[in-house]
């Protein structure tokens, strides 16, 4: 099978995020908190980041990292996942704590735990860069139904921090930040002219400077495989290119290639918005008109419907009409 734009987004991104430098950057500038100063980055330490559940899944897709706290011998577990979805994981939350839980699984079989015999602390982060801002909920809770009175102590939490590249940062913000290559790299990605990236790409060479190979490598596999095939279609680009490549070659195209790339995929963006804003709409008014009628509905069921295409919801609409139990709507 192919890959895909996002399989190819994927797995450069994670190529970049591999390296402490990136990791540290992005905590250092992204993160505005105490806790923070705290640690000692010279620890910094890629961790397994795969773990297999009850059902064999398999997790691969996330990186893990470890770093320790200044003056005490314990660490910090880092969970990055980063997300390349064309739209919002609505259920996100539920997606970390299954994670992280398989994360703690593994942490308790290899016997890593504090001098207290406690499980480290573990910062869950997304990184995003979708077109849409993220609307997704981030504390677990609210993603369940209202407890029964006096049940709501045992109700489950989790809350995960979300970097959403397009929307939370300013190109000024991020241009204040020196050095950085977290930054940069956010930059780049917002970039959709010629100009924006040609200053942005100056700056990277220069802060790539003394840095280990592997990482410009990484950047420049970034731009072979997706910043030049969004922005240059139909552009023959040769496997192995440098950053100074990649300068000479937007020197020399127009800018017409960035706006009308960046013109198409709005108006694609617009379609499949359009579209999957339809098909949630549909499927939002259907789960209220079953609530009206039935009663709050278990959170499964409301990830079942929410999945559903156009002609499957109408279908479930014309059945409510005369249904006297949801069974009767829902069933195949």
């Amino acid at each position: 099978m192919p890959k895909t734009y996002y399989d190819e987004h994927d797995n450069s991104y994670k190529q970049l995020f591999s390296h402490p430098r990136m990791i540290e950057d992005l905590l250092r500038g992204f993160i505005s908190q105490k806790w923070v100063k705290e640690l000692d980055f010279n620890t910094l330490e890629k961790a397994s980041g795969s773990y297999v559940s009850d059902d064999l899944r398999d997790r691969e897709d996330d990186i893990v990292w470890k770093v320790r706290w200044h003056h005490l011998d314990e660490w910090l577990y880092i969970y990055l996942l980063i997300e390349f979805q064309s739209s919002v994981d609505r259920f996100m939350a539920v997606r970390l704590m299954v994670y992280l839980g398989m994360l703690y699984q593994d942490l308790i079989k290899s016997n890593t735990l504090s001098q207290e015999g406690k499980l480290p602390p573990v910062l869950p982060l997304v990184l995003y860069n979708g077109e849409d801002r993220w609307y997704a909920k981030k504390e677990i809770s609210e993603l369940i139904a209202p407890f029964p009175f006096g049940m709501k102590r045992y109700a489950p939490h989790l809350e995960y921090l979300v970097m959403d590249e397009c929307h939370d940062y300013t190109n000024e913000e991020l241009k204040s930040k020196l050095k950085n290559l977290a930054a940069i790299l956010f930059r780049l990605e917002k970039s959709r002219t010629k100009p924006e990236t040609q200053n942005a790409l100056v700056l990277l060479k220069k802060w790539l400077t003394g840095a280990p190979a592997s990482l410009s490598l990484a950047f420049r596999t970034w731009f072979r495989r997706v910043k030049l095939p969004r922005h240059l279609p139909g552009v023959e680009l040769p496997e192995f290119i440098d950053l100074q490549e990649v300068e000479n070659m937007l020197a020399v195209t127009t800018d017409n290639w960035f706006e009308q790339s960046k013109e198409e995929g709005r108006e694609e963006g617009r379609k499949e918005g359009r579209k999957e804003g339809r098909k949630e709409g549909e499927a939002t008014l259907l789960i209220r008109l079953l609530e009206n009628k039935f009663g709050a509905l278990e959170a499964q069921t409301q990830a079942t419907l929410l999945k559903l295409d156009t002609e499957t919801l109408l279908k479930y609409a014309d059945r409510l009409l005369t249904a006297q139990t949801i069974q009767e709507v829902i069933k195949r």
